[in-house]
Order: structure tokens, then sequence, then C-alpha cells
């Protein structure tokens, strides 16, 4: 009989933009959870994936079975009805650590539309047909720019003689609208990358320095860069992205569908940031819930000092949970375990933990 409630181990990636050897929280957690992971310094440790999707594909940490073959063999009883039903059996979400040390590229996630399209036309870069919500709690001190930001504030800056050439259009208050920024935008990106590298992120979007514990949340077709620091990442399941900025000139092949699919909505920086609140299903009230919802789940967070504890009440669904620091025991489905810094557990649906 299959169990219910398990230990299991991700997989780290190796992009540029990671931090280096133990320096990365991605190796650090991999380390501490998995004896066989072999650590190299000088190696980049961009991502900890710890889910079934098929780039990283996670592994039971004694026997070493895939993840998604012991979810495989019963689906319902392990993920709920609707989990199942949705995805043919797959997780319904994709959660990673990030450990960044220099700026990810400026991109976007596609919409379910535009995802699907892109899937058809070109499957070897858009693997899947889903859409990309996503967001992201802060683990340290964590910088981005996210979202752009209201035009009143962007157009004073297409006065000055050295932008004019970008977006003249937008210094006339009865020419704003979406297409003229939209046109703003592709010339910027189409410009010398040595006169004007990657200058739309300051100028249209909003920068942010998250604390540890706050969010963030960047829903599908949103401009958005990653810049440092080490967070949680949360999102449907999809690996779909567009890269446009701090990249290279091969790169920019999408640039077309990018600034075509690219939505203008303006958003403020409180906008952009995502509030928590105690979580229903928290007994102590010490784990929040992060207030959007997608792909039928939720994200929750606990903080618990010294001698604190909380019970979270069964779902009608699975729950993925890591931990990112500190000690301490769950109890679970009738067993007791140990919990230590970089330990992942999958727990079944319909089942309460401790």
């Amino acid at each position: 009989m299959t169990e219910r409630v398990f230990r299991f181990k991700g997989a780290c990636n190796n992009y540029p933009w990671g931090r280096t050897g133990s320096e990365s929280l991605a190796s650090q957690l991999q380390r501490k959870n998995d004896r066989d992971f072999q650590l190299t310094e000088d190696a980049f440790y961009s991502e900890l994936w710890f889910g079934d999707y098929p780039n990283f594909l996670a592994r039971l940490l004694e026997a070493g079975e895939l993840l998604k073959d012991v979810i495989g063999q019963n689906k319902e009883g392990m993920l709920g009805k609707t989990a199942s039903e949705a995805l043919d059996g797959n997780l319904p979400f994709l959660p990673k650590i990030l450990s960044i040390a220099k700026a990810l590229p400026l991109q976007f996630h596609p919409n379910k539309g535009l995802a699907a399209k892109l899937h058809e036309q070109d499957p070897g870069n858009f693997k899947d047909p889903n859409h990309k919500p996503e967001i992201a709690v802060a683990l340290s001190r964590f910088e981005i720019f996210a979202g752009f930001k209201p035009l009143p504030e962007i157009e004073p800056l297409f006065r000055l003689p050295p932008l004019q050439q970008f977006g003249p259009s937008l210094a006339d208050a009865a020419a704003r609208s979406d297409k003229e920024l939209r046109e703003v935008v592709r010339s910027m990106l189409e410009a010398d990358a040595k006169t004007i590298k990657s200058l739309i992120t300051l100028l249209y979007t909003n920068f942010l320095i998250l604390n540890p514990g706050e969010a963030i949340y960047m829903p599908a077709d949103d401009i958005h860069a990653y810049l440092s620091g080490d967070i949680v990442e949360y999102m449907a399941r999809s690996d779909n992205v567009l890269n446009l900025g701090f990249c290279t000139h091969a790169e920019r092949y999408y640039l077309d569908v990018f600034t075509n699919a690219l939505t203008f909505e303006a958003h403020s920086t409180n906008d952009v940031m995502l509030s928590s609140q105690k979580s229903e299903k928290s007994k102590s009230g010490r784990t929040v819930v992060f207030s959007r919802l997608f792909a039928s789940s939720t994200l929750l967070k606990a903080d618990l000092q010294a001698e604190e504890s909380d019970k979270i009440s069964a779902s009608d669904g699975l729950g993925v949970f890591i931990i990112t620091k500190g000690e301490g025991d769950l109890i679970a489905d009738g067993k007791e375990f140990d919990l230590s810094k970089g330990s992942i557990f999958f727990v079944a649906q319909g089942i309460p933990v401790e």
C-alpha cells in the first residue's frame, strides 16, 4: 500500500543568474535533504524544483521512485477528485526555491490562450499549453521590477530630449493609449543594447524591495524581472516564459509576441504586493494564507518559534511543503516525522497535519 505522507527530494538547476556553491539557498536546502547531492563550489545553483513537472522530476527520498509514478498509483486518493481530474493526475502547481545573484531576463508568462497557441506552434520552447500566474515570497531581502507604473508617472520622462525618439506620443495626453505604449515598448526593445540596455525596466516598471515574509503576485501577461534575493516561488503548472530584457539579442526572437501580448494595466507598488491573512485551516493562527487563488490551490506559510505548534485541518486536495529554516516534528496520518532545514513532504488529500 502506498504511503500517504512521505518525504521526497527535488532537483537543482544551474542558470548563471543563480548564486554559486554553498552561498545558494537552493543548494543548501538540497544538500540538507538529499545525502546523494554533490555540491560544487564554483557551480551555479539557481533553482530547486520540488514537483512533478518533467524538467526536473522529484523522487522519493529513500526509495528513489519518481513522485509522479507514486501519485499515479492512486491519483484520486492522493490528489483529491478535483486535482486528479483537472490535469490528468499531475500536481496542479509548480513550487520552487530561487536563489538569485543577478538579474533574470525581463519577462512575462503567456495567458491560457496564448500559451496553447505557442505550445502548438513551438512545443520545443513552450512545453505545455498552460498559463503561469505566480506568487513569490521573500526568504531574504528580495529586489524586483514588477508591473507597469501608472502612465502619468511614465509620461513626463518622454518629454526629455534623449527619450523623445521612443515615445513622442506619450507626451501628448490625448494620444495616450495601450497601442502607443505598446509601440514605445517595441521601439525600446529593438534599440541598440549599448545605448539603451534594458532601459524599459527603469522607466516603466515598479522597483520593489521585499523583506523576508513579504510576497508579490504576478498574473500571466504582466512584465517583471527578478534582481536578487532568495524566494519561494509558487505558480500554476507551467514553465512557459517569454524573455526580452537582460538577455542577449539572440534570445529576443519573440519580440512581436512579447509586445503584442503584454497587458498594460498600471499598478502602484501597493497593488503589486500580496497580503496574507490567518488561515482558516490553522488551529493556533500561526499559519497564514496568501490571498491569491489559482489552479484550485493556495499557498500557506507557518512561522513557529520554540515550543510553538499548529494544527492544519484536512483539505480535499494534496499538500506539498518545504522547511526553509529550523527543525521540529510533524504528526500526520498516525505517524511522527522529524523536520529539519531542507525537508520536503507530500501529504495526500484528507489528512490533517500538526
